[in-house]
């Protein structure tokens, strides 16, 4: 099965550390610091241990203390990974597990298949979508949790499973399905083919010989599985014209993997660099040897492709191999490194080690102070989404991601007509990326197909609007909490009531009154009208403290 849920935004990893590794590290450190580090901590919990009313969970307080000390660190990228979690970490970040090989989902109480994965003990099974899986070895998944289904679901590769199915309506013999290693394919095309259905068509425009590939992580080898789609359409003979490598909604992966796919583009350039506090800069650069053939190259990106596809997509841009059509890019330019923690029975830690930098020397990182960040796309070729061209450009996707055993066209699918299929798959960055390449293709000249984004101020401006559209949604979601707390202490006792921080008599009208600033020798830096009575809240986390409360005008 495959869930593929809680995905972390951008894990760029350099190598996954072993244990022995991480020793070596550790005996360079200087221990009598490091003990001294862990004297409050081991007194806290000896009291807790000797004075607690209850007796403590040491396996819960030593994961909360070592969850807790890498959460300090202010960086979503660090995290520590507990053995109980490891299997689905590492599930997430190679895209590799043990199971049947199906992605699956409750409905109406009953786990259904949505969609078994290619090459899997699940399809070789035969279930198909929308199977309902009524028991799992005996046990009925009525109401359990898809969390619990995917449990029992997994196992040791080689043990057997058996499902009981539902299909349309009728009873299935149980089917026995032995476990195995399943790794999810990072490599898609537009459309399944009818005459196999584990495969995808990658031709999206026969006529001018265009290709599409769709590439959703940066697995292990993701290189090897690009190079082949693209073999199949002639690409290492120069039959390929035209090739739209889709990255939007790509979380990144190895960054090994972006560094090789960039050399099957560049003969020669850097492509990435990185650095770090404990680490020498190390430059990657592209060799000449097993380059394929020059064809025209547009990358689709959007504000979720990050980490290596930032990388890929820098390296290709500004060594002025591809250009880019969609919108920016998420903006994670760190690099982390996974390390097993030798004493900690399986336990992970998986730690920014580094940052990394384009051809240029810039690093795309995303910072709260960032006006400009990630990748933007190539002037011309700016093509923003609404949210209601997302959700029906994703349904349409999603369908074709359903591998149905029976495989099969109706006669209204017209998957060789490049036009029939833009319009069918409702994309309009799509389209705009192969009629951007088919015009390159027949002028030899880049012409827009989009609009301009960087010097409009239009992508800057779509980022504003989507900030402010965030500081809404919080400032609501204050405002309900408000109500509620006022509804609370309306209903409570003023000796019962919380002690709260207050800067001012709540009865107060605020309203058409004013604000002044000063700094520290008295001098008057702004002066605000108040235009509302909510100025209090937005002041209780700010840089101030009260030392004064007066009632008299000035």
């Amino acid at each position: 099965m495959s869930i593929r849920t809680g995905l972390s935004i951008g894990v760029s990893l350099v190598a996954v550390a072993v244990a022995a590794a991480l020793g070596t590290t550790l005996s360079g450190m200087d221990r009598t610091s490091d003990y001294k580090f862990f004297d409050e901590l081991i007194e806290v919990k000896t009291i807790i241990s000797q004075r607690y009313v209850e007796e403590a969970d040491e396996k819960k307080l030593k994961e909360g203390a070592l969850k807790g000390m890498v959460e300090a660190l202010n960086d979503p990228y660090t995290v520590y990974v507990p053995p109980t979690e490891k299997r689905e970490f590492n599930k997430d970040l190679t895209g590799e597990y043990v199971g049947i090989g199906a992605q699956v989902n409750t409905q109406t109480g009953w786990l259904v298949i949505v969609s078994p994965l290619e090459d899997s003990p699940a399809f070789r099974a035969g279930l198909m979508a929308d199977d309902k899986v009524l028991e799992i070895d005996g046990k009925t998944t009525k109401d359990l949790s898809v969390e619990k289904c995917v449990e029992l679901l997994s196992g040791q590769p080689g043990t057997i499973v058996k499902l009981l199915i539902e299909r349309k309506g009728a009873q299935l013999p149980i089917i026995e399905i032995t476990r195995n290693r399943i790794k999810t394919r990072a490599i898609k095309g537009y459309h399944r083919r009818d005459d196999n259905a584990e495969q995808w068509r990658f031709l999206i425009d026969p006529a001018t010989k265009i290709a599409y590939v769709r590439m959703t992580q940066f697995t292990p080898n993701v290189s090897g599985e690009l190079f082949e789609a693209l073999k199949s359409v002639g690409a290492d003979k120069g039959e390929l014209k035209g090739l739209v490598l889709d990255l939007r909604f790509n979380p990144g992966g190895l960054l090994s993997e972006a560094e090789a796919i960039a050399d099957l583009f560049l003969e020669e350039g850097v492509i990435v660099s990185t650095r770090g506090r404990s680490f020498p800069e190390r430059v990657s650069r592209a060799q000449k040897p097993g380059t394929l053939p020059d064809f025209p190259m547009a990358i689709l990106l959007n504000g979720q492709s990050a980490s290596a596809s930032e990388v890929l997509s820098g390296a290709l841009v500004e060594n002025n191999r591809a250009i880019v059509v969609g919108s920016r890019s998420y903006g994670k330019g760190s690099v982390q490194s996974v390390m097993e923690i030798p004493s900690g029975g399986g336990s992970e830690i998986k730690i920014t080690e580094q940052g990394y930098y384009l051809p240029s020397g810039r690093s795309i990182t995303r910072k709260d102070e960032s006006s400009t960040w990630g990748v933007d796309p190539t002037e011309g070729f700016y093509v923003p989404m609404s949210d209601e061209e997302l959700v029906e450009m994703m349904g349409v996707r999603r369908k074709q991601e359903i591998l149905s055993a029976s495989g099969g066209a109706s006669n209204e699918e017209q998957w060789d007509n490049a036009t029939w299929v833009l319009d069918h798959l409702k994309d309009k960055q799509l389209a705009a990326a192969v009629e951007a390449v088919r015009l390159r293709i027949e002028s030899g000249e880049w012409k827009p197909t989009g609009e301009k984004g960087t010097e409009t101020g239009s992508i800057a401006g779509a980022e504003l609007k989507a900030s402010r559209e965030y500081r809404e949604r919080l400032m609501r979601e204050l405002e309900r909490a408000e109500k509620r707390i006022m509804a609370l202490e309306s209903a409570t006792p003023d000796d019962k009531r919380a002690d709260t921080t207050d800067l001012w008599d709540d009865a107060i009208d605020l309203k058409d009154g004013s604000l002044q600033v000063r700094d520290k020798d008295g001098k008057i830096v702004a002066t605000f009208k108040i235009t509302g009575n909510r100025l209090e809240r937005w002041l209780f986390d700010a840089d101030i403290e009260k030392t004064e409360t007066s009632g008299k005008p000035e």
